[in-house]
């Protein structure tokens, strides 16, 4: 009886995770150092490998820590909390690049820059119409994002697993297409990554913004597997919720980008 829990917060057991993911993480970002000066992708695919294997593993026993009964209403205001620290964290690196990409729009020439680069694009650049494929993948996005409110409103108001699936489904479809629009987009751009300060802006920005929606993709992928398995109720969806959240997070951080990249920019 003197060890019973009589408190509502969640006392963890001692883990590797942490130290495992720290150095799969330093493993991947030497290796992005090591590709972007020729070297080969091959540590780069190892860290990620790694990070991979530490969200699998770090997040299933978040998972099992809920359904033993350690997520109560104390520590889930912590885990919320801590997701819209992590959101406001990713709204300030997507705020560097569009920091970036205003700079070099506004105050095109330096000090002792020729006139063809006090221009924005500069000289040469042909940018993509923003009317064409960037419409069509916005509104497949912005569809996509509805599809996911409305799983969450199927789950929450109306205890309906079943829309709950299958909002989930079109969103994952939605998010997939998003993917293979913008890899088409890129294969068939008229500038590269490097020689330019316009292309590295924009592959940048536009690069990690895709990123984001593969993992959001696989983060609402997870959803669908645990609905499967009969997890979620209206009371207990914190994964989801968190899903859903980063979802329209990757929404919004796309509308920015269609504004101001492709109609302002271009």
């Amino acid at each position: 009886m003197a060890h019973e829990k009589n408190h509502d917060y969640h006392i963890l057991n001692p883990s590797l995770w942490p130290l495992l993911g720290a150095i799969a993480g330093f493993i991947m970002l030497f290796g992005a150092v090591l590709f972007f000066h020729d070297n080969g992708p091959w540590i780069l695919l190892i860290g990620f490998v790694g990070v991979l294997y530490v969200m699998f593993g770090w997040w299933s026993e978040t998972v099992a820590e809920n359904h033993g009964g350690d997520h109560t209403p104390v520590v889930l205001i912590g885990l919320r909390y801590g997701f819209i620290l992590f959101i406001m964290s990713e709204i300030m690196f997507f705020a560097a690049w569009f920091w970036s990409f205003f700079k070099h729009a506004m105050y095109p020439m330096g000090e002792m820059s020729p006139i063809e680069d006090s221009v924005w694009p500069p000289v040469g650049i042909e940018t993509f119409d923003p009317w064409h494929l960037p419409l069509i993948n916005t509104l497949i996005l912005l569809c996509s994002g509805a599809a996911a409110t409305w799983a969450h409103h199927a789950l929450v108001h109306e205890e309906n697993r079943e829309d709950m699936k299958l909002g989930l489904i079109v969103a994952i479809a939605l998010g997939a297409i998003f993917t293979v629009f913008q890899a088409y987009e890129y294969s068939h751009a008229a500038f590269g990554f490097s020689g330019n300060i316009y292309g590295a802006n924009f592959f940048m920005a536009t690069g990690f913004h895709g990123f984001h929606v593969l993992v959001g993709t696989i983060f609402l992928f997870i959803c669908l597997m645990r609905v499967l398995n009969g997890h979620f109720t209206a009371k207990s969806h914190l994964g989801f919720e968190a899903a859903a959240w980063y979802w329209h997070f990757v929404d919004v951080v796309w509308l920015f980008l269609f504004a101001a990249v492709y109609i302002w920019g271009g």
